[in-house]
């Protein structure tokens, strides 16, 4: 497909706004999926009798098939085209979610979000590689970006906020049965307002790639989570070790092979790439632990309901979401050095204030403003990070480049969950009483053990934001040395 192909084809800019609106939408509800069930947990524990290995899996399925499929994903998009990726993406995620609703038992919720994770690996590269095609003029694709960036930072800060507000009035499984009617008017939307499909048939598709990319990513994040699991089963530990390095050796080995590799590390010798890549990875990092460990702390040790604890994230959704605009639409002013540098300084700065908040009983305004310091931090970065990564990126691998920044995305969100999400019931295991440090959730309504559950409960929280706070001012030093000299746009190469 030429470039002057492409050009006859353009939408017009009513149509490119209008689409960009329906996109919207199908990525607000990967978003919101991502982090709606924080305030969710502690209820789908009693009513579905899940263990703690069930509950993180509950979380982790989701981003675990998104980021394990989101490289093959992205390349059969430049085949069969984008337009089509994302009414299929679109479809897939109304039937798991309508699935997930439904769940009878913990390990069928895991199952259900599997499925919502394929359906999502699906639609997510195909939305960035239609912005892409879709906006040709450069800074329009800058503010476009910028949207998608700050609607996706919606959909993760505000998943808490709707997931207590459904839990509120109805039964556990709204938080997925809202997924339905949002998907079906976005799937009748696009008939009517998305480009044409442009499909490549030449392109080559390699599903073992894709499959052996999977295979690496289940068994890294099996090895962190038995790793730092005090009830470790050894065997299971030993077979991740395993698959991890099989799987790994196994991509490798056939992206060698493949005259069309899923991944082109070629792209990471661009420093705008790099930076952008890391960037994401990291943002997502330092705040999808906290949304997650942050609900279940005020739930079970503060006491909130679940809408209370949804209604906290509002001072992160807050600062999030303007930043995502404002940064995407000025960075060809300030550039991307002060952005995602200062971003993470800023997400910096709101995790100490955070753990200030947390250590004083009259620290709670402490605690909301650094929740707003925190996510405006994370909108300036994940604003402009994906432009760097989609700008820097060729035309022709518009679909590699949508994967692999979303990856990223999932990758930090991934880690986050299994990194964070494990050390938090493992520090609380090293400080609660005997009776109850195996179970921090059954732990704090124990009869007799409950206060020192709550208190060991609130130490391994800390600890956890310390972590966090750790990571984002490294984030801050490492954006700093990859984007110095402070480019002010990702100029693709052809």
């Amino acid at each position: 497909m030429t470039s002057e192909t492409l050009q006859a084809q353009a939408p017009t800019k009513t149509q490119r706004w209008a689409f960009l609106a329906v996109i919207s939408g199908g990525l607000f509800l990967i978003g919101v999926d991502n982090s709606i069930l924080y305030t969710a947990l502690p209820l789908l524990r009693e009513q579905l009798a899940a263990t703690e290995t069930q509950a993180l899996w509950i979380i982790n399925a989701y981003p675990l098939l998104m980021a394990g499929l989101l490289l093959g994903t992205g390349t059969l998009g430049d085949k069969i085209g984008h337009r089509r990726m994302f009414l299929m993406g679109l479809s897939i995620f109304g039937i798991a979610s309508l699935g997930a609703a439904f769940a009878p038992t913990a390990w069928a919720l895991v199952a259900a979000r599997a499925f919502l994770g394929i359906g999502a690996a699906t639609m997510m590269p195909a939305t960035l590689a239609l912005i892409r095609i879709t906006f040709e003029d450069e800074r329009e694709r800058n503010t476009a970006i910028g949207i998608w960036g700050s609607v996706a930072i919606l959909g993760a800060a505000a998943g808490p906020i709707i997931g207590g507000a459904l839990l509120e009035f109805f039964w556990w499984g709204s938080v997925f049965l809202i997924n339905v009617p949002v998907a079906v008017i976005a799937l009748i939307a696009t008939l009517f307002v998305a480009p044409a499909n442009i499909a490549n048939p030449s392109k080559h598709w390699d599903f073992l790639s894709s499959f052996y990319a999977l295979l690496t990513l289940a068994g890294l994040i099996i090895t962190i989570k038995e790793s730092v699991n005090t009830a470790r089963h050894m065997p299971l530990l030993l077979g991740a070790v395993i698959m991890l390095i099989i799987g790994a050796v196994l991509f490798s080995s056939r992206q060698k092979k493949i005259e069309e590799p899923l991944l082109d590390l070629s792209l990471f010798r661009n420093r705008l790439f790099l930076g952008g890549v890391v960037a994401a990875g990291m943002a997502m990092f330092t705040v999808s632990g906290l949304e997650m460990t942050t609900s279940q702390r005020f739930q079970l040790s503060v006491g909130f309901t679940p809408l209370e604890a949804g209604l906290l994230m509002i001072p992160a959704a807050l600062g999030s979401f303007p930043m995502s605009i404002i940064g995407g639409a000025n960075l060809h002013r300030w550039g991307f050095k002060p952005l995602i540098s200062g971003g993470f300084a800023a997400t910096a700065v709101g995790i100490a204030l955070c753990i200030w908040g947390a250590t004083h009983t009259d620290g709670l305004p402490f605690f909301i403003a650094g929740l707003f310091f925190m996510g405006a931090g994370a909108g300036s970065v994940m604003s402009v990070s994906s432009t760097a990564i989609i700008g820097s990126a060729p035309v022709r691998k518009a679909g590699m480049a949508s994967s692999i920044e979303e990856v990223s995305y999932e990758f930090g969100t991934l880690l986050s969950v299994a990194i964070l999400g494990s050390l938090f019931p493992f520090f609380y295991s090293l400080h609660a009483p005997a009776e109850v440090a195996d179970n921090f959730s059954a732990g704090v309504h124990h009869a007799i053990d409950g206060d020192a559950a709550r208190a060991s409960l609130d130490t391994a929280y800390i600890n956890v934001l310390i972590i966090a706070l750790v990571c984002a001012v490294a984030a801050a030093l490492i954006s700093s040395y990859l984007f110095r000299g402070n480019p002010k746009g990702a100029n693709n190469a052809h």
